[in-house]
């Protein structure tokens, strides 16, 4: 069988074994419930709007007028209610019909009254004061004209709202930082298993170990871009559906960013994972080997989060050019704006350079230990017996 052919052997045996395994299974249908449940909560929150009710005693179309326009100013709608007197004003109060009622508005002696001290007094004073001013300069016999229009002039213009897109690759984040612990540790799990049953030796009897590394990595790396575009395709419809964006265009890219960000991530991991998993014989000693680059993952998201508060901090700017960390921070940059394309070449350089670092040598440790049976084995004998 030819090289090609043996690596894509192995790689669909890796899928279609993990493609039936429960946990992957599970994990896939809790990544698209919290994704759903994201954008179920982001248009809940995002739809409330502040609102209040005010009565008016004594009131007329103006002063219905600068209530709504000094609560738009606010930003609080305000709905206006007609009251007959003091006495339905305070019972309306009372009985919750209204927050707030305003009692002669255009009079000498305008009077608020509440349940509480709130937010509504604030409008409340904003429209009186408007309203005395037009009384007193129409006493003087000046017409108001309408306001000008107020035309913006913007310097340094954006091209739009970057808030979202910020929303948005920060859940990928979530979603890549998932995955690539996941299929991190399928890869790990995989290569234990088939040492400990010797199955390792069959498969290195008819292939090399570099052929088993490839495909192993091809094979889970299919399954989890499959997962990860299934989990996309849920999310941009379900946000175009609810109306949770309102630039699609910027949807649909920062997604595409996360699904690139995270084949280079995985390539990176993946090969790390299978490198470390090689040192030792046994389930058990999975942890010892796979926590410095476990955790190297867990600063990396980390710093993904304060990125999305402060894209342009020095701490954002600085990791999302080191190996490991850019492909959880980098597309949080690229949502906010904050990275140059020149920025973004240079790190995915200098991530394809550390991936070809790490396949090397990962690859001379993962066939120098693959054999080696009864205990951890040390990284140096690992290199050594590669060379022998």
């Amino acid at each position: 069988m030819s090289t090609l052919g043996q690596v894509r052997l192995v790689a669909g045996r890796e899928i279609s074994t993990r493609a039936r395994d429960k946990g992957f299974i599970l994990s896939s249908l809790v990544i698209v419930l919290l994704v759903v449940g994201v954008m179920i909560f982001q248009l809940v929150s995002g739809g409330t709007t502040s609102s209040t009710t005010i009565g008016v005693v004594g009131g007329n179309p103006s002063v219905t007028t600068a209530l709504q326009q000094s609560g738009e100013a606010a930003g609080t709608e305000v709905t206006v209610t007609d009251l007959d007197d003091e006495a339905a004003a305070r019972q309306a109060v009372e009985d919750g019909d209204v927050d707030a009622a305003v009692l002669d508005p255009t009079g000498d002696s305008p009077t608020l009254v509440v349940e509480a001290s709130s937010d509504d007094d604030g409008i409340v004073r904003s429209a009186v004061s408007a309203l005395s001013v037009a009384a007193q300069l129409a006493e003087q016999g000046v017409e108001l004209q309408p306001a000008p229009q107020l035309t913006t002039t913007e310097l340094d213009p954006a091209d739009d709202d970057r808030g979202p897109a910020v929303v948005v690759a920060l859940l990928g984040v979530v979603v890549l930082y998932g995955l690539l612990i996941l299929f991190g540790q399928f890869v790990a799990q995989g290569v234990v298993e088939e040492k400990s049953s010797r199955v390792v030796e069959l498969l290195l009897s008819t292939m090399k170990p570099w052929q088993l590394l490839a495909g192993k990595i091809l094979g889970l790396g299919v399954l989890g871009l499959v997962q990860l575009v299934l989990i996309a395709v849920v999310g941009v419809t379900g946000a175009l559906a609810l109306d949770v964006v309102s630039v699609p265009g910027q949807l649909i890219g920062t997604v595409l960013t996360v699904i690139a960000w995270f084949l280079v991530g995985y390539a990176f991991y993946a090969s790390v994972f299978a490198a470390a998993a090689s040192l030792v014989s046994r389930q058990e000693d999975l942890g010892s080997v796979l926590t410095p680059t476990t955790l190297l993952l867990v600063v990396g998201f980390i710093v993904s989060l304060q990125a999305a508060q402060d894209p342009g901090s020095t701490l954002a700017t600085v990791t999302s050019f080191v190996p490991g960390l850019s492909p959880l921070v980098m597309p949080v940059r690229m949502a906010a704006g904050e990275a140059a394309w020149w920025e973004v070449a240079v790190s995915v350089a200098i991530m394809l350079a550390a991936i070809a670092l790490v396949v090397r040598i990962g690859g001379r440790v993962y066939a120098g230990a693959l054999l080696r049976t009864g205990g951890r084995t040390k990284l140096r004998e690992a290199l050594k017996a590669e060379r022998a």
